[in-house]
């Protein structure tokens, strides 16, 4: 039997007795495939990611998550770069890569189809920004779906875990007209392909999808080794409900104020010194700028149908 070690996010989505059981009968059907998967439970923040490094020492031949982005995004850095390959049982509030890669929606399906994929050597993006509370002081993070700057990063910080629980994407949509109103918009520079552009508002794509099911960059490309940001510019509040009903529409490319740009490297920084500009790295809120993002060639293994 291969070994495996199946990292899971007890609590993802809304019904966390259901996602238990839904584990156990994953770990039975991978049994049945000829993949002994031993089960590890994340019990808080960061652990995810100290399991999947445990699972690279022990040399295991496979590892596997369950749970949303967060937890995915968690797992990548405890693997990366190693050579053991990821599968995704998608689980959790949203899951980008599991909608990209058109996997089954839950996964006791996903356990039974895996056997059949293939693992495929992908890029991943890194950001890399100043923390003072670390030592030394230059702080590095993988991501493997988006990373976003701006305003998208601010409701992330302003979400409630309780809203976040009950609700779902639902609590992201919520917050998100709750702050759009609140929020200052202020601008800040992205450094790409020797230019300079001004945003107030990016994100940074690995994959085609943004929030689980929008449609923001269709040109970007998972297994390519460019990022696709996209760029919005306004600084009025109103604006803003206009980009989301062309998101909506997918006709937000038509607009004078957005732009795709693609890119290998993108170095964002605040145009106001001292103003915190967060952003956040597969949906989890990580820092503030300046933060220099880059695509790192050759840096996951991942099972893909």
């Amino acid at each position: 039997m291969k070994t495996a070690t199946l990292i899971y996010n007890p609590i993802a989505g809304r019904r966390p007795a259901r996602r238990e059981r839904e584990i156990r009968d994953a770990a039975e059907a991978l049994r049945q495939a000829g993949i002994d998967a031993r089960l590890a439970a994340t019990a808080g923040p960061g652990e995810a990611r100290q399991l999947a490094a445990q699972a690279v020492c022990r040399n295991d031949e496979l590892v596997l998550v369950c749970g949303g982005d967060g937890t995915v995004n968690e797992v990548v850095n405890g693997l990366a770069p190693s050579p053991i390959p990821l599968g995704v049982l998608t689980g959790g509030t949203a899951n980008i890569l599991g909608k990209e890669l058109n996997l089954p929606p839950d996964p006791v399906s996903a356990a039974r189809a895996l056997p059949n994929w293939s693992p495929r050597r992908i890029a991943l993006g890194q950001a890399s920004w100043r923390d003072p509370e670390q030592s030394p002081p230059i702080a590095r993070r993988y991501f493997i779906s988006v990373a976003g700057i701006g305003f998208d990063a601010h409701i992330v910080y302003r979400l409630s875990n309780k809203l976040k629980m009950s609700w779902g994407v639902a609590g992201y949509v919520f917050e998100a007209f709750r702050q759009v109103v609140r929020y200052g918009f202020p601008p800040f520079a992205c450094e790409m392909n020797e230019r300079q552009e001004t945003a107030t508002f990016a994100v940074i794509h690995r994959t085609r999808l943004y929030a689980g099911w929008l449609h923001l960059a269709p040109t970007a490309d998972l297994f390519g080794s460019q990022f696709t940001t996209c760029l919005f510019r306004s600084r009025r509040w109103s604006r803003y409900l206009w980009y989301a009903a062309a998101v909506l529409a997918r006709r937000h490319l038509r607009l004078h104020d957005v732009e795709l740009v693609h890119a290998t490297k993108v170095e964002c920084a605040a145009r106001v010194p001292g103003e915190p500009i967060r952003f956040e790295l597969d949906g989890e809120l990580v820092g503030t700028l300046p933060a220099t993002f880059e695509v790192v060639p050759d840096a996951l293994t991942l099972l893909v149908p």
